[in-house]
């Protein structure tokens, strides 16, 4: 026989509102009555019933999170994050991928799902700021990454400019002085890499060392495949960089396979750098350092943003919530200092 609140609050000694203030996370229950209730649900397996309470919220329990791949490493682990940061307030996850086209980003965002879902949770790669000033879709929603939009939606990223001159003092630091950039996209124009391209350069003219264009190299994505061609080109041009910050792992893992073919060493003739700390990047032969954003708390945040809106839909401003990241050191710039 299903357990009821009713069979908690006599266990308890309360009241069957006291139960449903306990399970539904209401801030002013007094701690110790708050444990009396927990005891009780423990002893007896309580388990609310989710449909009806998102029934009596007009609610699915159902939230949606899009990213541009899948089969992407870090998506894969920032969804795998996201899934766990939301069933911590009873909440499911329906995936979205949009190949990072912005028909399919615009369609999403839009509220082709909204019957479906409680609020949306966007990663997006072309995506622009019009086409969401035009949004007349009431879904909540908040927005992940390196894009930048001046609208009322919560937005969660890390400081990119900050991690990508992080990323070049420590190459820098390892007495390396001509330090290319790949992943700078030529066929957007307002490319979501442009802010760690932004710290590579200021850093480097900082330091007083030149950033010239022939040490960035473009890329049509930020695969593994677009990173060796980026890094084969400059080798092929005559370019000879020291060292190498890559805009992701993927891309760094793509430049030292070319690296490797070439004869040049790594790190001893060329380190290098990525971003993203995915699992690949700790079992390669040469293992990659990497610039570390926080993913468990991107999702925390983003989730906890959500259900922010979702329970005060009258704050419309959006906030500019920023996480934590780190340098992970490791094989690929060891060597000369």
């Amino acid at each position: 026989m299903r357990v009821s609140l009713k069979d908690v609050a006599e266990r308890a000694g309360v009241s069957i509102k006291t139960v449903s203030n306990v399970v539904n996370n209401y801030q002013h229950v007094t701690p110790a009555m708050r444990a009396r209730v927990q005891l009780a649900i423990d002893e007896l397996g309580y388990r609310p019933n989710l449909t009806a309470r998102n029934l009596r919220k007009g609610r699915t329990g159902i939230i949606a999170l899009a990213v541009p791949e899948l089969g992407n490493p870090y998506f894969a682990e920032l969804a795998g994050a996201v899934i766990d940061a939301a069933a911590e307030h009873d909440v499911t996850v329906l995936l979205d991928h949009t190949r990072g086209e912005r028909e399919q980003e615009v369609l999403v965002s839009q509220g082709f799902r909204a019957r479906v879902i409680d609020g949306l949770i966007l990663s997006p790669l072309e995506l622009e700021a019009e086409d969401l000033r035009g949004r007349d879709d009431d879904v909540p929603l908040v927005l992940l990454g390196e894009r930048e939009y001046d609208l009322p939606y919560d937005h969660i990223a890390i400081d990119n400019v900050s991690a990508a001159r992080t990323a070049v003092r420590h190459l820098l630091g390892r007495g390396r002085t001509r330090i290319a950039y790949l992943g700078e996209r030529t066929d957007s124009a307002n490319q979501p890499a442009h802010l760690r391209l932004a710290g590579w350069r200021a850093e480097l003219l900082e330091a007083g060392l030149p950033a010239p264009d022939t040490q960035v190299g473009a890329t049509g994505g930020w695969d593994r495949g677009d990173g060796a061609e980026a890094m084969a080109r400059m080798l092929d041009s005559g370019v000879r960089p020291d060292a190498v910050f890559a805009y992701n792992d993927l891309v760094a893992i793509g430049a030292m396979r070319v690296l490797h073919e070439r004869g040049l060493r790594v790190p001893w003739d060329v380190a290098v750098v990525g971003f993203d700390d995915i699992a690949e990047g700790r079992f390669g032969a040469v293992t990659l350092t990497t610039m570390s954003p926080d993913k468990q708390a991107i999702a925390r945040l983003a989730v906890e943003s959500l259900l922010r809106r979702l329970d005060h839909p009258e704050h419309r401003s959006g906030r500019e919530l920023t996480a934590a990241y780190r340098l992970i050191e490791r094989e690929s710039t060891l060597g000369r200092r």
